[in-house]
């Protein structure tokens, strides 16, 4: 260890930095071989400090170690000389990851052997102080000198910097002369209007009000996705990738691949038909296919079909049936178990290669890590085909026999199992196969097959990140790119299958469409629009973090997307009966209601108005209160649309004393004091049942023990749904279809549910208005 600190010292390192290398083995590592590399060109003490500087740098950044000895001779021989020719070097050998590299094409994009002589320095920095001559004479030493030494780079890439600098500042002293009183002022800010500010602060304000920290720029998911396309690696280009393997086969292989795609961006959804998709299935729909939509590409809607136990046709149905909802389109309709033959073959290959074999160890010997190696890791290639043949012939009972395969992926587990037993007859197959492959096994295979560019997943499957590239690499196949992002979850919700059956089979819930949960079909029947949960995933934004977000952000995006849909009609949860004494009982008026009061244009409806209406309960009170804007005997109201207002005259109750109806007089409000308030009300209306939702949950992390020890099952929220069934609500609603959507005013956004029969409407409040809840 001491002989390692002298030989890091002795190129300049201090001792503290040497020390702190050596902490980190890789790193001493590679330094130690690239400094002894060094020293065998140039002698034990040939590496001079800035030499050792160059070394420390590129091992520090160098992503492939195998160029380590090559960089390391460039830099002794003063081929690679300053930090701008390290950094084109590396890039280069990133680039470039096939052997052998051309020294020629090395040279050229590094500037070896290329002299930047002064007279050329000053030359290019004359040329660019006479560009700018003019504006520099204006703006003296105010002026932004950058863009000066910019340009001079530019146009000498490998001149030394600071000597481009120094020549910037002999040329502008010589052209301005000292800098005087003047140019030593500071340069006054320019004054912003005080209203413009105050407009910005309260945008910003709003804006983190409602949560929207990550849409402050307004931008669409598709011009985030063009963005994450600057990061993400170009089709074609996957070994620039930080952490992606190369094999002698992959330039090869990536030359097929792109024979294929034409250089096109291909992305897949590919998730497991075993259950119903929930909020965070949206950001991954959006996330692969929008990826893909953004950058001109396609998108595969693959189902990993790998487990007959738990698959049934009703969840391929419903899951491409809400691909479609949220407004995508795949380019092909794709199965597991389209490859289940070739998945096999490639089994077949890898037991030959002597990367797999079959063992006998039991499900539960093989649970958490530090595991045991497996006694039949090393059993001969040709027992384990003779085995493996015999699993798929149904010759072992289930759990007797796996086919392991022989790697170590990245959270320590070891030797993942590629295909277990099991009899149980497949959707699509039948009773063809009783073998059938894993997810690990499965998925790489899958997108390699189908030509995928980018793998998009959640961060969880960044753990099986190598075990992906090694199994390609192994078969010698195409090998895509895994990227990984941060999960969506939402509070007061769980969106765990086997939780949502729970909910289900305890009926708790009605089933997976429950306008309570937070399924895509749940949420599509309490009426939220697919552009609001779009919108929604391009607010949370592409992030690589795992995000927990409150449902009313979500309710935010809905009512902005209603509030320009949804057509206003007016309606009584709770009627009250108002007669109107100076109307004859025939009376009968047609009333025009717009449709959307803000933009008459959009169309209107009309409405019976006759000497009998309701109101809501809560529009009238008996007693005079303070900030009551509404009803009551001594306060008359505006009625919205019919152009009168009423005044109370008697108040008749039951015998309980329950106010029971009104009787009132009214006139014109064109003639009448203006009243202050104005309440809705219907006439003649259609009786129906409005259910409204509450929040599942009484706590945020229903799922935290900590919070809830006793379960999610214990926190339920016992007014989670309340159902209304003698609501009245204006006649305009009678020919509307499932999944309609109104604003009934004053109240909230609904939507028809599928319970709705010709006699009885049924609707669900999707959310309620957005009011100052101190209003009264």
């Amino acid at each position: 260890m001491a002989d390692i600190l002298t030989l890091f010292t002795s190129i300049g390192l201090s001792e503290q930095k040497a020390k702190e290398t050596l902490k980190n083995e890789v790193l001493s590592g590679a330094l130690k071989e690239a400094v002894i590399q060094a020293q065998r060109v140039n002698g034990p003490s040939g590496v001079d400090k800035a030499m050792g500087t160059l070394l420390y740098s590129m091992v520090c950044r160098l992503k492939d170690n195998k160029r380590l000895a090559f960089l390391s001779d460039c830099i002794a021989q003063k081929k690679i000389c300053t930090e701008l020719q390290l950094a084109a070097a590396l890039d280069f050998v990133k680039s470039h990851p096939e052997d052998p590299i051309s020294q020629k094409e090395f040279d050229e994009a590094c500037g070896v052997g290329v002299v930047i002589t002064p007279e050329q320095i000053e030359d290019a920095v004359e040329s660019v102080i006479k560009k700018y001559k003019e504006q520099l004479l204006k703006e003296r030493y105010r002026f932004n000198m950058g863009l000066l030494m910019g340009e001079a780079r530019s146009a000498l890439t490998w001149a030394d910097g600071k000597v481009i600098k120094n020549e910037v500042d002999v040329q502008v002293l010589h052209l301005l002369g000292p800098k005087t009183e003047a140019d030593l002022e500071k340069k006054p800010k320019a004054q912003k209007a005080k209203v413009a500010e105050n407009d910005v602060k309260v945008k910003k304000e709003e804006t983190i009000a409602n949560g929207d920290a990550n849409f402050v720029e307004g931008r669409s998911l598709m011009e985030q996705l063009r963005g994450e396309a600057l990061k993400f690696h170009k089709p074609g280009e996957n070994y620039k990738t930080e952490g992606y393997v190369v094999t002698p086969k992959t330039m090869e292989l990536l030359k097929k691949h792109m024979e294929i795609t034409g250089g096109q961006i291909r992305t897949r959804f590919p998730p497991e038909p075993n259950g119903i998709l929930h909020i965070g299935h949206a950001k991954a729909i959006n996330f692969n296919f929008g990826y893909a939509k953004a950058n001109n590409g396609i998108c595969f809607l693959r189902y990993d079909d790998t487990n007959p136990e738990k698959e049934e046709e009703k969840y391929f149905t419903a899951i491409k049936d809400m691909v479609e909802w949220l407004g995508y389109t795949p380019y092909d309709v794709t199965h597991a178990s389209d490859n289940f033959q070739k998945l096999y073959d490639l089994a077949v290959d890898l037991i030959r290669r002597g990367h797999a074999y079959v063992c006998h160890q039991k499900g539960e010997e093989l649970k958490g890590h530090n595991v045991p190696p497996s006694p039949w890791r090393d059993r001969p290639v040709e027992e384990s085909l003779v085995l493996f043949e015999r699993m798929k012939k149904g010759m072992f009972a289930e759990g007797d026999a796996t086919l392991r395969m022989k790697m170590v992926m990245e959270d320590g587990k070891m030797d993942p199992v590629a295909y277990r037993i099991k009899y149980t007859p497949h959707h699509r197959t039948g009773d063809k196969w009783c073998i059938y492959p894993t997810y690990d096994y499965t998925h790489c295979l899958c997108d390699s097959i189908e030509n995928i560019t980018h793998s998009l997943c959640t961060k969880e499957f960044q753990a099986r990140r190598s075990s992906y590239y090694w199994l390609c690499n192994a078969l010698d196949l195409y090998c895509p790119v895994q990227w990984e992002y941060g999960r969506l979850n939402l509070t007061y919700t769980v969106v765990s299958k086997r939780k949502i059956i729970k909910l289900v089979e305890t009926g708790v819930v009605r089933d997976w469409d429950d306008p309570r949960l937070f399924t895509l079909t749940a949420l599509r029947r309490r009426g939220f629009p697919p552009e609001a949960i779009n919108n929604f995933c391009a607010r949370v934004g592409v992030t690589v973090s795992q995000t927990t977000t409150e449902p009313h952000l979500l309710e935010s995006c809905v009512r902005d997307v209603l509030n320009d849909t949804a057509p206003r009609v007016m309606a009584v949860l709770e009627p009250l009966k108002v007669t109107i004494t100076n109307l004859p009982k025939g009376t009968k008026m047609d009333v025009r209601v717009p449709n959307f009061p803000a933009n008459e244009a959009k169309g209107s409806h009309t409405v019976p108005f006759t000497h009998t209406i309701f109101i809501e309960q809560s529009d009238f009170r008996e007693g005079m209160e303070k900030g009551y804007k509404r009803l009551t005997p001594e306060q008359p109201v505006g009625l919205r649309h019919a152009g009168y207002v009423i005044s109370v005259q008697k108040v008749i109750k039951d015998s309980q004393g329950k106010v029971v109806e009104l009787e009132v007089t009214c006139c014109s409000s064109e003639t009448a004091e203006k009243p202050k308030a104005f309440i809705h009300w219907v006439s003649q209306p259609l009786v129906c049942e409005v259910r409204l939702y509450e929040r599942l949950f009484l706590h945020k992390h229903p799922e935290d023990p900590s919070v809830v020890p006793n379960g999610f099952l214990s926190d339920i929220n016992p007014n989670s749904l309340q159902v209304v069934s003698n609501a009245l609500v204006d006649t305009s609603v009678k020919g509307a279809n499932v999944l309609d959507k109104f604003q009934f005013e004053r109240v909230g956004y609904f939507s028809l549910d599928p319970d709705s029969t010709t006699n009885k409407l049924v609707f669900n409040r999707t959310v309620t208005l957005k009011e100052d809840p101190g209003k009264i």
